[in-house]
């Protein structure tokens, strides 16, 4: 039907006759002439209709089109008298001879275009126009692209691409699943998988030496731009390997990735424990593109007898270079984010350091100019710079300087945004105490093996066992979690029994996989990438929503095909299931 898409002509195909197939993007009408911008997936090229060149029938035609009608187009290449250098074939255009409208279309409720109109719930109730932008037939295409090269990696270093169930029994694995009845089996339900997690140990135990899957995973909790109930994962898995095997071969994964598809080349990645990138940065997710690392000012405040800084346990700051030129204002209102933000924070303390010598501080009653100077020294900052305080207990104080951290380099744009910067964070704790329920959890999941030198404490100290875990982090986004897993099986049963569970009820929920360790389970390890996440980052971009092809909305709705709905009497009837609506 077509001889080129709407984005490949150029000024070397002048005077070509040529058939285009695609959307109309807009109409202008001159009277004597008429422009129709038609696009496809591949871009946009300009339509001529000259009164004096084109017949009575087509201009007569032209009339009844309207935005998004399907139109096939055949003419010849000329050149454009107004370049457009926006677009890829702005130098040309085509003056048609014929027109064959291939389909009508309604009013569409938004304009189809970068610039659009249309609010975010709309172009979710009509993904199939918004699909058509440019901005997201783009993300779209990243995707596939990224996938392909994706697949070509596994590929070639003897990785099996192996499928795995989808209908399993529930187990936790940190979040609420999402439930399905059986028909067949009365009162029994499976879940859908959180991630292939056992299934993947399971493969490896059978022999296979290299696994991945680019695999749908489901999570029923609550979402963020960054969070979808259903979201893809590069699940991966492999035998007779350590920590360190494992990262190499998934370094070179990421920068072969980034090579191929953004044509940037990446230096090695950095690692650090989890226990210093909460130190440095507050976060076991550090953004490293810019500095402004946390310093401990225990040895300069403690033993001075003032109470504020002798009743906790660590007394924290971050020097803003060049920061003294904020106003009290912009320091007040960052206070107030402190407080207002997720973090809930109690507010933090300031000295400024103006660049004629003189010092203020919200502090000036407890610590004088001399100790002021002795701060700035242990940041290695100037005259000219702004220090924040905070002092709290346990973890508090480090998250608070962690997220105030990422907040005053966006409002400062100390951020470099075109730059990548991987690190690995490694080392975690095995375990993890909620301080409100003083239950101890998984940090990761409870596969995860303990490092080998930490083994013994599992009957005395669990709290201060090490995980052998790895995350990758790119631009303070976790892309990437994995670990050496446990493979043997009495090694295995402590981990449930030191996180609550009775024998029954590890055996219950993990019993397949406790039998299978005990038939001769290989040392194994993998890693799991956010696909959804990935993606977006490459682009540069936060919201994983516009690059998944049909994405839920904030409610965990699809408002497109009206997903979730109610069923009828007789599927519930089948399914042995009642609604109480109370």
């Amino acid at each position: 039907m077509r001889t080129h898409n709407c984005g490949e002509l150029n000024i070397n195909n002048l005077n070509e006759t040529v058939t285009l197939c695609g959307w109309v993007q807009k109409v202008r009408n001159k009277g004597f002439m008429i422009w129709l911008d038609l696009r496809d997936q591949h871009g946009i090229t300009q339509i001529l209709f000259d009164q004096e060149r084109t017949s009575k029938k087509i201009f007569d035609k032209l009339n009844t089109i309207n935005r998004e009608y399907v139109l096939q187009i055949n003419g010849i290449v000329i050149e454009r008298i107004s370049k457009n250098n926006q677009i890829n074939t702005g130098e040309i255009e085509i003056l048609a001879q014929k027109i064959n409208i291939l389909n009508s279309s309604l009013t569409p409720p938004f304009t189809v275009e970068n610039k659009t109109d249309g609010g975010e719930e709309l172009r979710m109730k009509y993904r199939f126009l918004d699909i058509r932008r440019e901005e997201i037939s783009k993300n779209i295409q990243l995707r596939s692209k990224i996938n392909f090269e994706i697949r070509k990696f596994f590929n070639k270093n003897g990785f099996l691409d192996i499928e795995t169930p989808y209908l399993i029994k529930s187990t936790p694995e940190g979040a609420r699943d999402f439930i399905v009845p059986s028909r067949i089996n009365k009162g029994e339900f499976y879940a859908l998988p959180q991630s292939p997690q056992t299934f993947k140990q399971l493969l490896v135990i059978g022999g296979i030496d290299k696994y991945f899957q680019i695999v749908k995973c489901f999570r029923d909790e609550d979402l963020r731009s960054d969070r979808q109930p259903e979201f893809t994962q590069i699940d991966c898995e492999m035998s007779f390997v350590d920590q360190k095997d494992v990262m190499n071969i998934f370094e070179g994964f990421i920068k072969e990735l980034f090579f191929r598809v953004k044509n940037i080349k990446l230096n090695d990645f950095p690692i650090l424990s989890y226990e210093d990138a909460m130190k440095k940065y507050g976060s076991d997710k550090p953004d490293i593109r810019f500095d402004m690392q946390i310093h401990n000012l225990n040895g300069v405040l403690k033993n001075n007898k003032i109470e504020i800084f002798e009743n906790n346990d660590s007394n924290l700051c971050i020097c803003i270079k060049e920061g003294a030129k904020l106003s009290r204002n912009q320091i007040d209102d960052l206070n107030n984010w402190v407080k207002n933000s997720e973090i809930k924070g109690k507010g933090f303390m300031w000295i400024k350091y103006n660049h004629d010598g003189t010092i203020k501080s919200s502090i000036s009653k407890l610590i004088d100019n001399l100790k002021a100077n002795e701060i700035l020294k242990v940041c290695k900052g100037n005259f000219g710079d702004l220090i924040i305080l905070v002092s709290g207990n346990n973890k508090t104080p480090f998250i608070q300087l962690g997220s105030l951290r990422i907040e005053i380099a966006k409002r400062l744009d100390l951020i470099k945004t075109k730059e990548f910067c991987p690190l690995w964070i490694n080392d975690f704790p095995l375990f993890e105490l909620d301080e409100n329920t003083k239950k101890i959890s998984s940090m990761h999941h409870p596969f995860t093996s303990p490092k080998v030198e930490d083994i013994e404490l599992l009957d005395s100290t669990p709290e201060n066992v090490y995980a052998n875990s790895y995350d990758l982090v790119i631009n303070g986004v976790e892309i990437g979690g994995g670990s050496i897993r446990i493979h043997d099986s009495k090694i295995q049963k402590k981990i449930f029994e030191i996180l609550g569970f009775s024998k029954k009820d590890y055996l219950n929920q993990f019993g397949f996989l406790i039998e299978a360790l005990e038939y001769g389970a290989p040392p194994h390890g993998g890693i799991a990438f956010g696909l959804d996440r990935l993606v977006a980052l490459m682009a540069n971009k936060q919201a994983i929503r516009d690059f998944i092809a049909f994405p839920k909305n904030n409610s965990g709705k699809d408002i497109m095909i009206e997903s979730p709905n109610k069923i009828s009497d007789d599927q519930l009837n089948e399914l042995n299931l009642s609604i109480n609506n109370e």
